[in-house]
């Protein structure tokens, strides 16, 4: 079965250059909407997935989905550090700390309040993430002092984050004495010492221990292990699933929102693209008849014309795809709704943002033409030449 040659549909497209260009800006229109709403998503996740590491566990309380949900007394945290085998050791010592997790309301920069999150943390901390977490200004806090660093993140958002300013929380001031860098969620946070947060944000319990587990340890086991502990029952979970669980929330949303917006938009540019192609088969009959004259199978005329029209979604798409790199890398802060508190990251436009993207834009082109292709394949070579 011989095939209409590719020159016909890009000649055509030629001759047609503002039907073209309108159907090629509304695909791109769409397209880059869809785009950014997923690079929106991808940002967000990532954030979270791409910072998780294997090697570290978390101990929640049984039955939380998150920190801010959890809580150990002081006492039961030390068991969870010192009691378990699994846990590796640095200098004698565990490889685990105690955290405080709370979300407290601050002043933007820019006007408006959000929910911050502020952790405490033990000095053992940044030996777990003395290969994620480097102080840029100033220096860490010293155990047992009113003294805070804070996430780069929140430097020039909210008030009270710059190097050397104080933050209140409660009724004491605590002095930021250095801001740091890590390129998962902990650079939107205040972190302090644990001991001290407890006591000014007046919450006498621990949310959670990570630590780092020995070569080779069954994270399930363990699991199940603690779940069934007499003395100190505890949740775990690796890092990696427990940041994933952090964003299923907002992704979910935002993965509806892109889908919503897809359709809306998706169907307008649907009509674009067969009105498009409707009007050039009117114009076109007689070359209809002279193609089907001259030995082409009207399933040829069909292919010829739903190629045309996917042509022109992909270059709407390729169109929107270049304008969504415009946003990559745009850091924005939204609320996780999984801890009620800001988080800021950037836009991401990932290699599977490019794939549905491209994927959309084709849907488009195959959906929009369907039926003008239909309807010229089915011309009978003496009407379309009559046409003429």
């Amino acid at each position: 079965m011989a095939l209409v040659p590719f020159s016909y549909n890009l000649r055509s497209l030629r001759v047609r250059k503002s039907a073209t260009l309108l159907t090629v800006i509304s695909v791109g229109a769409t397209v880059a909407i869809f785009a950014g709403v997923l690079a929106l998503q991808q940002g967000f996740e990532t954030l979270f997935t791409e910072a998780g590491r294997d090697d570290v566990a978390i101990f929640l309380r049984p039955g939380a989905i998150s920190e801010g949900e959890s809580g150990f007394p002081r006492d039961k945290t030390e068991i969870i550090k010192k009691s378990l085998p699994e846990i590796a050791v640095s200098n004698g010592a565990p490889l685990a700390s105690s955290e405080s997790f709370l979300a407290v309301r601050r002043r933007k920069l820019d006007g408006g309040e959000t929910n911050v999150p502020i952790r405490g943390v033990e000095q053992q901390t940044f030996t777990i993430r003395e290969d994620e977490l480097s102080v840029i200004e100033g220096r860490r806090f010293n155990a047992g002092t009113d003294e805070v660093i804070v996430g780069e993140r929140l430097v020039g958002r909210i008030q009270g984050c710059q190097l050397g300013e104080t933050i209140l929380l409660n009724t004491t001031p605590f002095k930021v004495v250095g801001v740091f860098s890590h390129e998962g969620p902990f650079a939107s946070e205040i972190w302090g010492d644990v001991a001290r947060m407890a006591q000014a944000l007046e919450r006498p319990f621990y949310s959670r221990v990570v630590a780092v587990l020995k070569p080779g340890v069954d994270i399930e086991d363990l699991a199940l292990r603690l779940s069934e502990h007499k003395e100190v029952p505890a949740k775990v979970l690796g890092e990696r699933e427990y940041y994933s669980g952090q964003t299923r929330a907002l992704s979910t949303i935002l993965r509806g929102l892109g889908t919503f917006l897809a359709l809306v938009m998706g169907t307008a540019a649907v009509f674009t693209a067969t009105n498009t192609m409707l009007s050039a088969l009117s114009t076109r009959s007689y070359e209809i008849g002279i193609l089907l004259s001259l030995g082409f199978r009207p399933f040829s005329i069909f292919l010829s014309f739903l190629f045309e029209s996917v042509l022109l979604s992909l270059a709407g798409g390729l169109v929107g795809i270049s304008a969504a790199f415009l946003i990559n890398g745009v850091e924005t802060g939204t609320t996780n709704f999984q801890t009620f508190t800001e988080i800021a990251f950037a836009f991401r436009v990932t290699p599977t943002v490019l794939t549905q993207a491209v994927s959309f834009s084709l849907a488009l082109g195959l959906i929009g033409g369907a039926w003008p292709a239909w309807r010229a394949a089915r011309m009978k070579p003496v009407e379309a030449l009559r046409r003429h």
